[in-house]
């Protein structure tokens, strides 16, 4: 029988204690996070690696091109096609999600003992939700993030907040007034503690990848994905490409082509909607609406150990004096890219003027 978020939450209840403290099994560990990949449409697309170690290394294993040469019967001429080796260096994070339920919510709702089991399954969803949003957006420089200062010169890549916002510089900032041109939203000012816990592909994408800044375009066009293609180079572009963006971006696209029908008079090939430059789009609600990531999900990498625990007490000063029960999931996490080269980004995108 597959284990159900309720029966993995049982099965940890009883073992917990004693040396694993409440430490899955590897298949039990596997099954939760399986669950927490499927969460999301690029969860379940990119690349997932679980390891038993918190920290190691992934082999990298690649075959250059034109190796084919030419054969003289009954001759060795030497020649041997090389293999290349490399290593991608990970250290997860380790994170965690605690919540309560009070008894009375357990006995006076229309499930009765059944709500547990939802509610674990809405955690469970929502665990992969935030997940996907660390990978996308995660930046650790969100540790030093303090309050904007005028008197201050920024670089390229720092975080600050504003106005109850949190924002990362996308250029250099001198000394001087505010200025929305040169920085990026990253959330609100209290999501710097969420943020900061590991670098995400955005960050990673804009230090290793090739970068496009669209912010001398006011409106979207289709210029902006052949210029960015032409960008990465050719070898990577086999196929297995997406455009990752979010889905207002996706629409906001889509309004841009039946404008351009009603304007210009015409048609628009259906595939362009879907493909612009016949590069698939891949809708991702984390994303932000001013970038799009171009890759294969598969070259898009998270790192988990199976030293996942999930924690539960009835018992305790605390849940007898409350009436409640106390969860807590535990896990760890790392965001990486395999072949950096073969990822772009598009920065800066305008917004939509309905005006």
């Amino acid at each position: 029988m597959p284990n159900t978020n309720e029966t993995i939450l049982k099965d940890a209840t009883i073992t917990t204690g004693g040396i694993t403290h409440g430490l899955l099994n590897s298949y039990q560990a596997e099954t939760f996070l399986k669950q927490t990949f499927e969460a999301t449409p690029l969860m379940s697309e990119i690349r997932h690696v679980l390891r038993r170690e918190k920290t190691g290394e992934i082999d990298k294993i690649g075959i250059g091109r034109r190796i084919l040469r030419g054969k003289t019967e009954n001759t060795d001429d030497g020649y041997r096609a090389k293999t290349n080796f490399d290593v991608l260096n990970y250290s997860t994070k380790a994170v965690r999600v605690p919540w309560e339920i009070t008894e009375d919510a357990l006995r006076e709702n229309i499930e009765g003992q059944g709500f547990e089991a939802t509610v674990t399954n809405l955690m469970t969803k929502q665990i992969g939700v935030d997940e996907e949003d660390l990978l996308i957006n995660g930046d650790e420089a969100a540790a030093n993030a303090a309050p904007f200062d005028s008197a201050t010169a920024y670089t390229a890549g720092q975080c600050c907040t504003y106005n109850g916002k949190l924002y990362r510089f996308a250029k250099n900032h001198s000394a001087g007034a505010w200025a929305v041109a040169d920085v990026t939203e990253i959330g609100v000012a209290g999501d710097a503690d969420f943020v900061k816990l590991d670098n995400g592909f955005i960050k990673q994408i804009m230090a290793n990848g090739h970068k496009m800044d669209a912010a001398s375009y006011t409106a979207m066009n289709l210029d902006l994905y052949y210029k960015m293609l032409s960008l990465v180079p050719n070898k990577y572009n086999n196929g297995s490409l997406r455009w990752i963006m979010s889905p207002t971006r996706k629409q906001q696209w889509d309004l841009f082509l039946y404008q351009a029908i009603i304007s210009q008079g015409g048609s628009v090939p259906e595939f362009i909607f879907k493909s612009p430059a016949s590069i698939p789009a891949l809708e991702c609600p984390n994303m932000p609406n001013d970038a799009i990531i171009l890759s294969d999900p598969k070259n898009l990498v998270e790192v988990n150990s199976y030293s996942v625990q999930i924690r539960k007490t009835t018992e305790g000063k605390e849940a007898i004096m409350q009436d409640k029960r106390f969860y807590v999931v535990h896990f760890d996490l790392d965001a990486l890219i395999e072949e950096p080269d073969a990822t772009g980004i598009i920065t800066n995108l305008p917004a939509y003027s309905f005006s």
